[in-house]
């Protein structure tokens, strides 16, 4: 019944409108998928100065551009909440990899690394010019680092002030909230309280709490475990990122750990999630590592390593962490950039060790390999093949799953990077909706655009629905695909034929067009809570 007064008050709305009103861009006779998972319908849009003007009959009204979507989905553009842009967006600012897997607006600033000032991010990319809408949030490794270094304690009550200073600006200066990374250096020495300070400061400016949980492995139920007891002590919205369970020792164990999030959610705990569609990740090397050998940075375990004693721990403990994931070896880990050797690019480790040490390499050469390139420096980005496609389809169907790339801005051709950096979306929409059905495609659209920005606090994005912002996309179900393989990553996904940011074209005709008209999304206007 609702739905059928939404509709209905929007048909009077563009029939009243239409005999008066030209619009910007007309969009006819599309099926209207407005995001809130709600069965589509056929409806016209009218966009006007960036905004959703109408909705409904529209069809004698007059506009600049009119677009025949008869038979195509529209739908509101994709909210990406789970992005690593910084850096990677300042040369690319079209960031094509997003447009054309239909993603609109990009979070970035996860897994606790963010623009250390994010005022000045912000005024960069205002002054450079951005075709997708940017928000972010503020990362606690950022934090950290600026505070404390790569050091491995806990922060001094002075320390800990400072923390939060630095966290109240970023507040200030319009973050979503707080990230960690808390497999990540220096994220990872910190103990839950630490982070429930900052958390709080979030929670005060409406923010919420999103983290690459300490552990995604056998240990992944204490994690999340972890990331609940801040979002309950903190009093803010948690966000668990890229939600997995890695490590062939603990396939099969999603829906023990969904349940476990509806039993949360059921004390009141507000705790979601998002998900890339792959079965495997990207991170760096170092996180093969025990934690406590990377205090310091890397001179500090060059140290480490030159001590046969403490090489012979960390080796033991590197056996012991491959053990408990249930692998063998590293063949599940793959290079996609080596900074200072591109020609390493794609090889697994064992390929590296074979091509070094010749056939008859062991274990300890592979770990040797991984040690070596860790040393080194600067990081080694990787893929790793850990996840089982039964666990990833059952994460999917959650219902308080979003889709999200864990990608930045991609140089076309450039590396050998996770194809999540181009078809996310695609992927969910063409192989799991269109062709295994795991989904309805209102449902999958929910994810990607309602429930995200209810999540992030994005309150003009995510639903077609007259006053809201124009960024809208037209694509055919039966087209829509991600051509990017783990083989072949650098491949546009296919499909879209209009991608609108606030109501300007950023791809016409399956086209980019070179406009820039993205925004910067910011917190709760940059105010405190009252």
């Amino acid at each position: 019944m609702k739905q059928l007064l939404y509709v209905l008050s929007s048909l009077m709305l563009g029939n009243v409108l239409s005999a008066q009103v030209n619009f910007d861009v007309l969009i006819k006779n599309g099926l209207l998928v407005d995001g809130t998972g709600q069965p589509r319908i056929k409806i016209d849009i009218g966009i006007r100065d960036g905004k959703i003007a109408a909705m409904g009959g529209l069809g004698a009204s007059k506009a600049t551009t009119v677009i025949d979507a008869t038979g195509k989905i529209v739908c509101p553009g994709f909210i990406d909440v789970h992005t690593h842009i910084e850096g990677s967006i300042q040369s690319n600012p079209s960031a094509a990899n997003f447009l054309f897997d239909g993603v609109t607006s990009l979070v970035t600033g996860n897994c606790g690394n963010s623009a250390k000032d994010l005022n000045a991010f912000f005024q960069e990319l205002e002054k450079l010019g951005i075709a997708a809408n940017v928000g972010a949030l503020v990362g606690h490794n950022t934090i950290r680092s600026e505070v404390m270094g790569s050091v491995n304690r806990a922060p001094s009550a002075k320390e800990l002030t400072q923390m939060q200073e630095l966290m109240t600006k970023a507040m200030k200066d319009g973050a979503l909230g707080l990230s960690t990374g808390l497999i990540y250096i220096p994220g990872t020495f910190a103990k839950t309280d630490e982070i429930v300070a900052l958390a709080k400061i979030a929670a005060q400016y409406k923010g919420i709490y999103a983290s690459h949980i300490r552990h995604e492995d056998h240990r992944v139920f204490d994690a999340v475990e972890e990331a609940v007891t801040i979002g309950r002590e903190a009093k803010i919205p948690v966000e668990i990122s890229h939600l997995k369970v890695a490590g062939k020792a603990s396939w099969g164990k999603s829906e023990a750990l969904i349940s476990k999030l509806y039993d949360y959610r059921s004390a009141g705990i507000d705790v979601m999630v998002d998900q890339y569609p792959y079965t495997a990740s990207s991170t760096t090397l170092s996180t093969q590592i025990p934690e406590w050998a990377l205090g310091g940075g890397n001179d500090s375990l060059k140290i480490r390593l030159a001590n046969p004693k403490t090489k012979a721990r960390i080796i033991t403990e590197m056996k012991k962490m491959l053990a408990e994931s249930g692998a063998e070896n590293y063949s599940f880990a793959v290079i996609a950039n080596c900074p200072w050797d591109t020609t390493l690019n794609g090889k697994s480790i064992p390929q590296v060790t074979q091509k070094q040490k010749g056939d008859t390499y062991n274990l300890d050469d592979e770990i040797e390999t991984v040690l070596k390139l860790c040393a080194r420096g600067p990081r080694v980005q990787m893929v790793f093949h850990k996840m089982g496609e039964e666990d990833v389809k059952k994460i999917m169907q959650f219902p308080y799953c979003m889709i999200a790339s864990d990608a930045g801005v991609a140089s076309f051709g450039r590396s050998m990077l996770h194809p999540r950096a181009y078809g996310t979306n695609a992927r969910v929409l063409g192989t799991y909706v269109r062709e295994q059905k795991i989904m309805a495609l209102e449902e999958a659209i929910r994810k990607m655009t309602v429930l995200p920005a209810t999540r992030f606090n994005l309150a003009d994005r995510g639903q077609l629905q007259p006053g809201k912002a124009a960024d809208i996309l037209i694509f055919d179900p039966n087209k829509i695909n991600a051509p990017a393989t783990f083989d072949q990553p650098h491949a546009y996904s296919t499909g879209m034929e209009y991608v609108f940011v606030n109501g300007i074209a950023v791809i016409a005709s399956g086209q980019l067009t070179g406009k820039k008209p993205g925004i910067i999304l910011k917190g709760f206007q940059g105010s405190k809570v009252p």
